[in-house]
This record gives C-alpha cells, sequence and structure tokens, in this order.
C-alpha cells in the first residue's frame, strides 16, 4: 500500500528549509514530501495556494502547518486530506483570526517583529535578528538561528486580521505537538486550541521552531497521523 504524501506548510518568519530535518527523516521511510513555499501575503490566499498544492496530488494527503501555517491548513478544505497536524500552530476556529489568538494567548511576536511598510500602503513583519535566536530558533546554535534570521520571509501583517472560515479540523482527525518552551505561542495556548479540536497531542521539549529541536518526534507525529 502506497504512503500518503505529506505536505508541509512553514508559518511566518521561516521558509519551505525550515522543514528540512523533518522532510530528512520521512523520505527516509519513504514518504514523499512537499514542502510548500506559503506566499504569506494573506489567509485566503495562502489558503487557496495551499488546496491547489493538496489537490494536485493523487492520493491522501497529511498536512501539516507550523505556526501561522497552522491558520492555513486549517482553512484549507479538500477532499484528499487524511489528517492534519499542527506543530506548535495557530488552530482558529470559524470567525477568528490569528491576531486575535496571539494578544489571547501574549506570544512575543508584537515585541520581537519590526514592520515594514509595502508601496501599496499595506506592512509586512519580520523578527528582528537579534530577538530571532532566543524567541524563534532556541533549540539550533546561535550561527545556525542568525542564518535562519536572514533568510526569514516576511508576512503581511493584513493576513492576521482576516478571519477563518470553515474549519477542516471539524471533519479531518488532527494531532497537535505543543512546543513547551515556546515564546511565540505560549504552551497553554497550544493546549487550549488542541484540547478545542480534541487532537491527539504530544508535547516535546522545544522552542516555537520544534521541527529544529526535536525533529524526531515531529516526525513520528506526522507519520502517526499517516496510519503508520
Amino acid at each position: 500500500m502506497s504512503k500518503p504524501t505529506v505536505v508541509l506548510v512553514h508559518g511566518a518568519f521561516a521558509d519551505a528549509s525550515s522543514w528540512e530535518p523533518v522532510t530528512r527523516l520521512l523520505q527516509e521511510q519513504g514518504f514523499p514530501v512537499i514542502a510548500a513555499a506559503n506566499p504569506l501575503r494573506g489567509l485566503t490566499g495562502d489558503a487557496t495556494y495551499t488546496k491547489s498544492i493538496v489537490e494536485s496530488v493523487d492520493g491522501p494527503v497529511v498536512l501539516v502547518g507550523h505556526s501561522y501555517g497552522g491558520a492555513v491548513i486549517t482553512n484549507t478544505g479538500a477532499a484528499n486530506l487524511s489528517a492534519l497536524v499542527y506543530v506548535a500552530a495557530f488552530a482558529p476556529d470559524e470567525g477568528e483570526a490569528v491576531g486575535e489568538l496571539d494578544a489571547k494567548y501574549q506570544g512575543a511576536a508584537s515585541k520581537v517583529t519590526i514592520p515594514h511598510p509595502l508601496p501599496d500602503g499595506g506592512v509586512e513583519l519580520t523578527v528582528d535578528p537579534a530577538k530571532y535566536h532566543e524567541n524563534f530558533a532556541p533549540d539550533v546554535d546561535a550561527t545556525t538561528a542568525a542564518a535562519y534570521a536572514a533568510a526569514q520571509r516576511p508576512i503581511a501583517v493584513a493576513a492576521f486580521g482576516e478571519p477563518t472560515g470553515h474549519p477542516a479540523w471539524k471533519s479531518v482527525p488532527s494531532f497537535y505537538a505543543v512546543a513547551t518552551n515556546d515564546h511565540m505561542i505560549p504552551p497553554n495556548g497550544q493546549r487550549e486550541m488542541a484540547a478545542r479540536m480534541k487532537s491527539t497531542t504530544i508535547e516535546v521539549e522545544a522552542g516555537h521552531a520544534a521541527m529544529f529541536g526535536q525533529p524526531k518526534a515531529i516526525a513520528e507525529l506526522i507519520i502517526a497521523a499517516a496510519g503508520e
């Protein structure tokens, strides 16, 4: 029996290469993997883009989201989804926006980001490189964190204000990895969202970028979500 395809969706302040440690472990186990380039321009558009990738796959898909990527997978309703996996991720309910959840759980984003004006009058955000290691990627050394900070993708502020549509987690089985040392989405907030979804949940001793600190545990959760 063929294995489902795993589609990995990064969040804000990262890019698809942030999944590299997990991608390698999954590929070693024979899973087809797509690490999508999340546009980070707006929740509706980002979800539409992700849905197009999921629907291009012939067969079942395990869809995985990190951080803001969790909101994206929540809004990606596709017939071939077999499971959703949230990694230290936002999991909004219908009508909720990521910014609303961020304010509720008092994450560090507002304290560590730098605004950049856009020509159209909008604003995008990046994490201050001086604060990236401590807040986003504490499980790697400072040199590696600096390289990730230099390559981070900005997110449009507008993405944080868009309300969620009908959540995919209401009809698709969900799994959640709570990062217990997370500053960006405090762990109690992660636990609350996981409980609301009735997710199969694990806890990993890691910072926000849990796929850096605990790639084996994250890969194992994805494999469990795939039914193996």
